[in-house]
């Protein structure tokens, strides 16, 4: 067994948590890296160095807050620029927009960046990912970012973790590779196993969960004797769907299984409802087949146009959930975008999901103000 004097030495050798990243200390129970010397002399015995706050999130699935602010987790990714390294830039492929990092050419300089898409298990099948890569291209130029290649993989189930790793050796020739992405996108599932994959340890290691922000600094994974595998903390994005949303509503903008389309023959002036998180009004068009793709357990609601609003005011919190009563203060009010739809079209609602609409038709979509409404062509 490690003895307390041999601890205290390794703290005094910056010892990180294998978790998140952060200083392991044992003085301050407020700050990054707590944890009591003695869980901490029991963790080198289980070979599982971990601060109190991911023991907690790791083992109760309880989460402690953090005094980090966007510009600290920014001057932790600054220093990426000044090096010469590939960047893995992970995207959510259920929430593009709420993905995308502002300013990220500040942070990579003039890195080559290998954007990938992440969370692909749970689209349905049906949808070729052919579609997907160029669509995900297509945003990421508009967004003035030139990936040099377009992956999709499922951090979940690691299928696709040794096609990445054959990219990932092929662009980054010999050099250290920074990952990075927004919170909660999946990428310390990600990056646990591309760790699987390369040392064949099926142990989970860097600390996972739904709640944003769980990686707090850099993470360095040897590839070899001179680089490595760098996991960045993941940049707070304030408009993504999972920041307005307690704990126990989570789970319902973060499917863990493939969405199954639920589709609804409306009329002019009918709406439908998805839980109290957004709302989609039928404006103008012949009956048609509207289908939806959102979380399994998404309870949607149809009624009529001119009952909407009353509707939402008596049920939000009640009948319509998630969010539940207690947590619907924290969701902002929802706002309205209009759009004529001209062809077969997705309409979507980032962080939560998507509408198939056929073309000729004129819709309206509510979702909480901060939240990316866009359209597409129709991936199905």
């Amino acid at each position: 067994m490690i003895t307390e004097t041999e601890v205290q030495a390794l703290l005094n050798d910056d010892l990180r948590c294998i978790g998140c990243g952060a200083l392991i200390q044992t003085t301050d129970k407020t700050a990054l890296g707590y944890t009591p010397m003695s869980a901490l002399i029991k963790g080198f015995d289980q070979e599982e160095v971990l601060c109190q706050r991911c023991f907690r999130l790791r083992h109760y699935n309880e989460i402690q807050p953090v005094d980090l602010t966007d510009d600290d987790f920014r001057r932790l990714l600054e220093q990426i620029s000044e090096t010469d390294a590939l960047v893995v830039y992970v995207m959510d492929v259920f929430d593009f927009s709420g993905s995308l990092i502002p300013g990220l050419h500040r942070f990579v300089g003039d890195n080559p960046i290998l954007l990938v898409g992440n969370k692909v298990d749970v689209l349905p099948h049906s949808i070729n990912r052919a579609k997907i890569r160029d669509w995900m291209r297509q945003q990421a130029n508009i967004a003035g970012l030139r990936p040099i290649d377009v992956l999709l993989t499922s951090g979940k189930n690691g299928d696709d973790v040794p096609a990445l790793m054959t990219a990932i050796e092929k662009y980054r020739q010999n050099r250290s590779v920074y990952v990075v992405g927004v919170t909660n996108v999946g990428k310390s599932t990600l990056i646990n196993q591309i760790i699987k994959d390369v040392t064949g340890d099926r142990k989970e290691v860097i600390t996972t969960s739904r709640f944003p922000g769980t990686t707090l600094d850099r993470i360095e994974i040897p590839l070899d004797e001179t680089t490595n595998i760098i996991d960045t903390p993941g940049i707070i994005h304030q408009d993504q769907m999972a920041h307005y949303l307690a704990s126990k509503d989570l789970k319902f903008v973060s499917p863990q299984k493939e969405i199954k389309p639920r589709t609804y023959q409306l009329n002019e002036a009918q709406t439908l409802f998805f839980g109290a998180l957004g709302r989609f009004d039928y404006l103008k068009g012949p009956k048609s087949g509207i289908t939806a793709y959102f979380e399994n357990n998404v309870p949607l609601h149809r009624t009529k146009l001119s009952n909407a609003d009353h509707f939402y005011q008596q049920h939000a919190g009640k009948l319509l959930t998630p969010p539940v009563q207690e947590n619907l203060s924290l969701l902002p009010p929802l706002r309205r975008y209009e759009f004529k739809i001209a062809e077969k079209s997705d309409v979507v609602i980032d962080g939560l999901g998507w509408l198939t609409v056929p073309g000729n038709v004129v819709i309206a979509v509510w979702a909480p103000q901060g939240v990316s409404v866009l359209t597409r062509k129709a991936m199905i």
